[in-house]
């Protein structure tokens, strides 16, 4: 089974493979930067925050713990159906098109570990960005958790194997003026699998494109979970932080 068309997340990411592959990711981490996040935009507790591509809701569900009202979406219905497990009166699960705003607006809005991008117009892509827009309070801010580029090509492990449960997953990653690529190849109970994760290569300037283009703010930039500040070759992350322009 080969999957490498243009909607190749709405199929990676609904498949149990994926979240093998991924089962390493640290949750520690994760607690670390939402804490930071929290503490960073002086959100009270009770306040309520939209997830955007939640995955199984592991932010979601600590954001939650943590005395925060959260509605979380994804285009995954698996990964909704998991994530479903944690739902309670003040933690909500849906499965939505990123692109399509509910209709309830939100004190801040979380797009976390590189959830932005997928798609190969940029219309697509703005469509996200509006729908953030059209979904912020008065005053609230949206972060988007990105990769920076020009590190991941300074860093690029091209090529290694990885093996899972059992499962060995052959990686291969390349860079192009207008995607960074992940290619997946693998053999599970004797049939073979080919996923190729793409996210558009965006650079900050585009970022600002976007963001000037649609009348959001620039707040914050920062390069990595610690909150330190973003540095254009040496920052992992690109961690955006957004409101509306005429605040």
């Amino acid at each position: 089974m080969r999957i490498d068309d243009k909607k190749w997340y709405a199929h990676w990411f609904d498949t149990p493979h994926y979240h093998k592959l991924y089962k390493h990711r640290d949750e520690k981490e994760a607690a670390f930067f939402m804490n930071n996040l929290v503490e960073y935009l002086g959100l009270k507790r009770g306040k309520h925050i939209l997830d955007v591509a939640c995955g199984r809701g592991r932010h979601a569900n600590f954001l939650n713990k943590i005395g925060f009202e959260v509605t979380a979406i994804d285009l995954s219905s698996n990964n909704i159906a998991f994530a479903e497990q944690y739902a309670n009166k003040s933690l909500h699960f849906k499965r939505q098109d990123m692109r399509l705003a509910l209709p309830a607006k939100f004190d801040a809005i979380f797009n976390l570990f590189t959830s932005f991008g997928y798609f190969e117009d940029d219309e697509d892509n703005e469509m996200v960005l509006k729908a953030f827009k059209e979904q912020l309070k008065p005053k609230a801010c949206a972060v988007i958790d990105f990769v920076n580029k020009n590190h991941v090509q300074r860093n690029l492990i091209k090529e290694e194997t990885k093996r899972v449960e059992e499962i060995n997953f052959h990686i291969r990653r390349r860079i192009d003026s207008k995607f960074i690529y992940k290619d997946i190849s693998f053999e599970s109970e004797g049939q073979y699998f080919h996923f190729t994760e793409r996210v558009r290569a965006f650079e900050l300037v585009d970022f600002k494109h976007f963001f000037n283009q649609l009348g959001l703010n620039l707040v914050d930039v920062f390069g990595d979970y610690q909150l330190n500040a973003f540095d254009v070759t040496e920052s992992p992350r690109m961690i955006l932080i957004v409101n509306l322009a005429d605040e």
